[in-house]
């Protein structure tokens, strides 16, 4: 089974601003660039994933991002991370109705492919499923296949909420890297040690968390 992840990338001037600790303003764009550009450089190197569709309204981030492979949906509704997945979903079965989707974190900058197929052949099994993050609380990977809807309740406590939607709950071990997503400093310490891609290294490179 090949899937199609649809990855949401929110403007890069936005993003992850709980890292305020540990990154200042000036760093944190382009620490968010590096996690979404190892994360979809993983994506597409595992045999599972046919393609990546990123949704975005932010012209850097679409940029390098499809310079990497992926393709690029404009964020048109605006509406949040949701409305997003959504949306992008919509025009990925657009072109590809038959095709299994997977809603992606683009915070996992220490993917590894390998796990990602697991993963992905995990939810194969089931009409949706999905990964709970790291912290067993929110959620990294919610897939579908091609009759069923993705309905992403993604937010707050997603991990429940995807569960109470009728989403089979994913428990697999040793696929800590598709679970590792990043807010804080503490997680980004946590990634460090699993091995992150070659861009989010040398960003944290830069910062005094690197050393730590």
């Amino acid at each position: 089974m090949q899937w199609t992840l649809v990855v949401p990338v929110k403007p890069l001037a936005r993003a992850k601003s709980r890292l305020s600790d540990t990154a200042d303003d000036g760093v944190r764009p382009g620490l968010a660039l590096a996690f979404a550009q190892d994360t979809v450089a993983a994506a597409l190197a595992c045999p599972a994933v046919a393609d990546v569709a990123v949704v975005t309204d932010d012209a850097r981030a679409g940029r390098e991002l499809r310079e990497l492979g992926a393709a690029v949906v404009e964020d048109e509704p605006g509406g949040g991370l949701n409305a997003a997945l959504t949306h992008g979903t919509a025009a990925v079965r657009a072109a590809r109705p038959r095709s299994p989707v997977a809603a992606l974190n683009a915070d996992l900058p220490a993917l590894r492919p390998a796990e990602l197929a697991r993963v992905l052949q995990a939810a194969g099994q089931f009409p949706r499923a999905f990964l709970p993050d790291a912290a067993g609380i929110g959620t990294t990977l919610l897939t579908a296949l091609p009759d069923r809807e993705l309905s992403p309740a993604f937010g707050p406590d997603s991990r429940a909420r995807h569960r109470a939607s009728g989403a089979v709950e994913l428990r697999l071990g040793a696929v800590d890297s598709v679970r590792q997503d990043v807010d804080t400093g503490p997680d980004l310490r946590t990634a460090l040690v699993l091995g992150v891609g070659p861009r989010t290294a040398a960003v944290a490179a830069r910062l005094l968390i690197a050393g730590q």
